[in-house]
């Protein structure tokens, strides 16, 4: 029983493992601009049945209740909580933050379309609105050279001012994408997510309309990272984590007890 007692107290110590990393990445992220904090969810192993409630007992006479021991728990996912962070006034005319839902789109080196609430844009060598990594934001943003002014709308139309004209041309259009399930997103780095079955596939539209969050040009969306929460969140784990260690001394002990004693 003892040794039964140390297996189920080493799942409480995996899991509570797990969660100390999810916490401990969530504060090295608190200032990655777009960052959405992960959560750990646990869920209960199978339990061993002895006796079934509703067992009889006697005559006329039944269990009321059954008699079952849990086998431990186990980290069942991590999911990405996906509520806006506070935004930041930048200054620069290439920042762009999303206020409410959506996904900036951008393409990837191997052809993949990532997914991205880092609005932190710049442009290369030939004008293209690209990430700071340098891929290319979609659907393309190309500048002129003489570009003057660049304003973004709350919408996502992209308009500039070129040379010494006072009238600014429009250049685009930004689009952005939503998902039904985007907690089933899968990050790959670089602030990236991509597409998988879970998330099901990308419902792209235009800022500001049939639900999807506005664009603010000028600022960028910091970390939804709550650190007091995060620091409370890391004690509840370090003490459940002591708890199952005491839990494995406490059954070497009993057993230590058994085999000198008896």
């Amino acid at each position: 029983m003892s040794t039964s007692a140390m297996h189920v107290a080493k799942t409480g110590l995996n899991a509570q493992q797990t969660r100390m990393q999810v916490i401990a990445n969530n504060l090295a992220n608190v200032n990655t601009t777009g960052f959405k904090r992960d959560r750990a969810n646990f869920e209960s192993l199978l339990y061993q049945v002895v006796r079934s409630g509703g067992a009889q007992t006697a005559e006329g006479a039944a269990l009321t209740s059954g008699s079952m021991v849990g086998t431990g728990v186990k980290i069942v996912n991590t999911q990405k909580m996906y509520a806006q962070g506070g935004l930041s006034n930048t200054d620069n005319s290439l920042d762009l933050a999303i206020d409410g839902r959506g996904f900036f789109q951008v393409l990837m080196p191997d052809g993949r379309t990532g997914y991205t609430r880092d609005g932190a844009f710049s442009r290369n060598a030939d004008g293209v609105m690209t990430t700071q990594s340098g891929y290319i934001l979609q659907p393309e943003i190309a500048f002129p050279d003489d570009v003057t002014q660049i304003t973004i709308s709350a919408d996502g139309i992209v308009s500039a001012t070129q040379g010494s004209s006072t009238e600014p041309s429009e250049l685009g259009q930004i689009a952005i994408a939503t998902f039904t399930n985007p907690s089933g997103l899968q990050p790959i780095g670089e602030n990236f997510l991509i597409e998988t079955p879970a998330s099901g596939p990308p419902i792209e539209g235009t800022p500001y309309q049939a639900g999807f969050g506005k664009l603010v040009q000028g600022y960028l969306e910091g970390s939804n990272v709550n650190v007091v929460q995060q620091l409370v969140d890391m004690i509840e784990t370090q003490r459940a984590y002591e708890v199952s260690s005491k839990a494995i001394s406490s059954s070497d002990e009993m057993m230590r007890y058994i085999s000198n004693n008896l």
